[in-house]
């Protein structure tokens, strides 16, 4: 029996409508849709009346479930991962995954179906250099976090960061004791969602526009890197 195939889809990161037809029919054909979250996930699919079964797979799942996921691509059964928000292998344990299973099974077929990401939507707006950047997922919580912001302010690329709701005015405070005031931010709030907000500024101004308006939500930072040295 050959091998199922591991389709990796991309699924909104808000707006339900920004699925593409191509993922609708991977999602309609698989035995089994692989989710962080299934409550979450089943919003999309009840959406798009897909009925496939979801089987959960986050963070905190144990190498009984990467054995689980094997056994059922090896009998034969095509399995679709998805994130709770745009493509899975960002910032979600979809990598370790991958790599389980390829070292498992070299041979195995693994499709991408791109789609949504907030980190290129975020960059498409920001209006920065995008030939080059640096993703740095989530600030630390509080280990190594001061080491952190130390080495992004040395970064000479445009760095783009995810934040949450709880975090954001914290992390927009450690960016401003670390790079400096003047530096271009863009922090896009709720992307794609029916409160998107988009602020632009200074890293000195920027956390006084926020608290203006609101914190709820989750949030993608947009830094402008550090300036290169003019030789003359």
């Amino acid at each position: 029996m050959n091998s199922g195939i591991l389709y990796i889809v991309a699924t909104p990161i808000g707006n339900l409508k920004d699925i593409t037809g191509r993922a609708l029919d991977v999602l309609r054909g698989v035995d089994c849709i692989l989710c962080e979250d299934t409550r979450i996930t089943a919003k999309l699919l009840n959406a798009y009346a897909i009925a496939a079964p979801t089987l959960s797979l986050h963070q905190h799942s144990s190498s009984i479930r990467f054995k689980e996921i094997l056994n059922l691509l090896l009998s034969g059964k095509n399995l679709a991962l998805v994130t709770d928000a745009g493509t899975p292998g960002i910032s979600d344990p979809g990598n370790l995954l991958i790599d389980f299973l390829l070292k498992q099974h070299p041979k195995l077929k693994i499709i991408p179906i791109p789609g949504p990401s907030a980190i290129i939507t975020a960059l498409s707006v920001s209006g920065m250099p995008t030939d080059k950047f640096y993703f740095a997922g989530f600030p630390p919580l509080k280990n190594k976090r001061n080491k952190f912001f130390q080495e992004l302010s040395l970064i000479e690329t445009t760095i783009v960061l995810y934040e949450s709701t709880h975090r954001v005015l914290k992390t927009l405070s450690d960016l401003k004791n670390n790079v400096g005031d003047e530096r271009k931010i863009m922090v896009a709030r709720e992307l794609t969602k029916q409160f998107e907000s988009i602020y632009r500024s200074t890293v000195k101004e920027i956390s006084n526009l926020i608290e203006k308006d609101s914190v709820k939500g989750e949030f993608v930072i947009v830094l402008e890197g550090k300036k290169k040295k003019q030789f003359i």
